[in-house]
């Protein structure tokens, strides 16, 4: 018999829990204060395994051990033990994240910056593409492509896709415009956007196409004419974990295929202000 519901044990997994550690804990809540070897029978998890397991999430802060023979793990409150989790995930980001400072300011990275400028003249632009799943991940590249960039950006998007630039890039592409980049943004803008045309209006060039006129639309973003994200979903009728999109550093790609189709496009607008 189960020991906690299906709607638990998802909730679980969705704090980063595998399901050995979601059983193994789950059970010694049940029973208060066990043994590696009781917990691992009650909870179906092998025996091999429950040890590794155990400590795993008394590391992560889910339950404490006690110094005895055999050795005894003994569970808290379960506020309380999610509590003692957050704090330790904030204590290793907080560490991960110096650390990372300290390599981006160390002789490291630039003996890294090496090792990729050789590995790119063996290899050709074109093989720089890969899928993105999820909404977050598209957000993230885009971030990364726009902070990147040097001459230009332009950017064809949805009434949804201009509020999301709104909402999840604008800081990026002000500083973007701040030192020079020349950022024209299109869509078919209708009334669900209007907050958002009016801010970027201050970093960008935001123009209406009517779809009627110009029978285009979709999402693709394209920077100095080398690297390029493209929505292969249609925002309105998939879930965000569910979005999947193209990203290339293909020069033809950006350049002779989506810039034509952008500059088409971008002839046939109206300026929104």
């Amino acid at each position: 018999m189960a020991l906690a519901t299906n709607k638990v044990m998802d909730a679980l997994k969705g704090i980063g829990l595998n399901l050995y550690e979601r059983k193994l804990w789950v059970a010694l809540l049940a029973r208060g204060t066990s043994t590696a070897g009781e917990l691992s029978e009650i909870a179906n998890v092998p025996r091999s395994r429950s040890y590794d397991i155990l400590q795993s999430l008394t590391d992560k802060g889910f339950v404490t051990a006690q110094p005895s023979k055999p050795l005894k793990y003994v569970a808290m409150a379960p506020e309380q033990a999610l509590e003692r989790a957050k704090k330790k995930m904030e204590e290793d980001f907080k560490i991960a994240q110096d650390r990372m400072d300290d390599l981006k300011s160390s002789p490291v990275l630039k003996e890294l910056n090496e090792i990729f400028t050789k590995g790119l003249k063996v290899v050709a632009p074109e093989e720089f593409t890969g899928a993105l799943k999820g909404r977050y991940s598209v957000y993230q590249q885009m971030t990364s492509m726009f902070k990147e960039a040097g001459k230009k950006i332009n950017i064809l998007t949805t009434p949804e896709g201009l509020n999301d630039l709104h909402e999840h890039h604008f800081d990026i592409l002000k500083k973007a415009n701040d030192k020079g980049v020349d950022i024209k943004i299109l869509a078919n803008v209708n009334e669900k956007c209007v907050d958002a045309v009016k801010a970027l209006n201050g970093v960008a060039e935001v123009r209406n196409v009517n779809d009627k006129e110009v029978p285009i639309s979709g999402r693709f973003a394209i920077v100095d004419g080398k690297e390029l994200v493209l929505s292969l979903t249609d925002h309105k009728t998939v879930h965000a974990t569910q979005d999947l999109a193209m990203w290339s550093k293909s020069e033809h790609a950006a350049k002779e295929v989506l810039e034509p189709l952008f500059k088409l496009a971008w002839s046939n607008s109206k300026a929104v202000g």
